[in-house]
């Protein structure tokens, strides 16, 4: 498998076979940038804060400073695998947003599954639209790569919530921006949109048929309406 971008990493161990393990199964993918190889984990949080790697791979049982504490130390870093002999960590890895948990000893295939998974959401972020301004009352601007793409408001349907993107679906296209849902209907710009799930939010004109369930769209597409939602919706029709 050939990753789309350069990915640099830091690989933070305090055993010398785990560490030169990983090592290993990292060479099969050339695009993979090793930035340093820790068995300290003190070393491991100063380095990690100069050289700003975008992926951290975690022993968790190490000595004065544990993985999961040293991830909650290093938020920013975008992804964060723990390689641990311990699956009891896994929710506490999960609760700092691991992008993966892998237990000692695993196999080739599970880390190249993890990779193919590494892959693509690399890939997203480097492709997503970033919602960049807002411009008049029917128009914003996102950035897709190095481009400024111009959107019409009126076309754009709904909004699908992707964990912390968000999915913009007009007539003839799909966009990801890089900000959450409820972040986003609060934009100006989507003053005529309204929530009915935690996940979606669409644009009144939009709306052709709804009932306590669902909302039929214009373009005929169905979307859930959520428990919490379903005086909100009822209340704009009132």
């Amino acid at each position: 498998m050939t990753l789309n971008k350069d990915i640099s990493c830091i690989i933070v161990d305090d055993d010398l076979v785990d560490r030169l393990m990983t090592l290993s199964f990292l060479k099969d993918y050339p695009q993979i940038k090793v930035l340093g190889s820790y068995s300290s984990p003190l070393e491991a949080l100063d380095a990690a804060k100069k050289v700003a790697p975008e992926v951290l791979f975690l022993d968790i049982d190490m000595p004065d400073l544990n993985g999961l504490q040293l991830r909650g130390q290093l938020m920013q870093i975008p992804a964060c695998v723990f390689i641990t002999s311990f699956p009891e960590y896994a929710l506490d890895g999960y609760e700092l947003e691991a992008f993966d948990f892998l237990v000692k000893p695993f196999t080739s295939g599970r880390f190249e599954k993890m990779m193919n998974r590494l892959n693509e959401y690399f890939l997203i972020r480097s492709r997503s639209e970033l919602l960049s301004h807002t411009l008049g009352a029917d128009t914003i601007f996102i950035k897709e790569g190095t481009r400024q793409i111009k959107l019409q408001l009126h076309e754009i349907i709904y909004l699908e919530a992707m964990k912390d993107y968000t999915s913009i679906n007009t007539v003839s296209k799909r966009y990801m921006v890089l900000e959450s849902l409820s972040h986003l209907v609060k934009e100006k710009g989507f003053v005529n949109f309204i929530q009915i799930h935690r996940s979606y939010a669409v644009q009144k004109h939009y709306i052709k048929q709804y009932n306590s369930l669902k909302v039929l769209l214009s373009n005929n597409y169905t979307l859930p309406v959520g428990r919490s939602f379903k005086e909100t919706l009822q209340n704009l029709y009132q």
